[in-house]
């Protein structure tokens, strides 16, 4: 294990998220803010990353600037060998559509649509076909082989969020990105979803990047970042949930 009270965490080969000096303001003038302050993460690919830090540390931001969800003021993000930062609004929609993986904590299910069905509608928006092979794997690997009938409302949170997981990895994405996948879940399926988070990177070989302010959930994570005032202050490497909670408690509210 190791801590630091560093402003940069690489990870240097075999890099699939790579951010870059990344800055991010809102507003301007006298009411602007200032949410990355240069911000530097490398990533490997089939790597389990859990990004923590106190209220308004700039965590949401960091995910929808590394997700191409939210353009920085100043440096580069790259997903794979794509400067993602750089591309025009339409180029950036259609990469998020084919690269990028993102498990939102509310699951944005499509209510008519079945489970399989909401897996495969990026693969359906994209005109690609469905690789049947990959498709059951990935299934499987889930947990969903016999849900797959089954709508939104006939399932249980733990079941939609697995869902959920499972439209996110079925592009192969670069990266796959989770915003409190386990906030709205009780503690049993929270630890369902957490297995499944860490069999998407080492089963499927895909980087998950997961912003959490819990310890017990950030303690599955091959790695977990601390991110305060707009800048990366340290990690820890196979933390345990205490370990996470005492080095939270020394950044400042949650």
């Amino acid at each position: 294990m190791q801590t630091s009270a560093v402003t940069e965490v690489r990870v240097q080969s075999g890099t699939a998220l790579r951010l870059d000096s990344v800055t991010k303001t809102y507003g301007s003038g006298a009411a602007a803010v200032t949410a990355l302050r240069g911000v530097d993460l490398h990533l490997t690919r089939g790597s389990f990353t859990a990004v923590m830090g106190p209220s308004g540390s700039g965590k949401s931001t960091f995910l929808h600037c590394a997700a191409g969800l939210d353009r920085p003021t100043s440096g580069s993000v790259w997903l794979g060998g794509t400067d993602i930062s750089r591309l025009k609004p339409k180029a950036l929609t259609r990469f998020r559509r084919d690269h990028v993986g993102f498990v939102f904590q509310a699951y944005n299910l499509l209510p008519a649509l079945t489970a399989l069905q909401n897996v495969t509608l990026p693969l359906l928006l994209a005109g690609e076909s469905v690789d049947p092979a990959w498709l059951d794997f990935v299934v499987d690997a889930v947990g969903l082989t016999d849900l797959r009938g089954r709508r939104p409302a006939e399932m249980s949170g733990g079941q939609q969020q697995r869902v959920a997981i499972a439209r996110a990895v079925v592009t192969r994405p670069d990266a796959v990105f989770a915003d409190e996948p386990t906030g709205a879940l009780d503690s049993r399926t929270g630890r369902q979803v957490l297995d499944l988070l860490r069999r998407t990177a080492t089963d499927l070989d895909q980087t998950v990047v997961m912003v959490t302010h819990d310890p017990v959930a950030a303690a599955h994570a091959d790695r977990v970042v601390f991110l305060a005032d707009g800048v990366f202050v340290g990690h820890l490497d196979r933390p345990t949930p205490q370990q996470v909670a005492d080095h939270m408690t020394h950044l400042g509210e949650w």
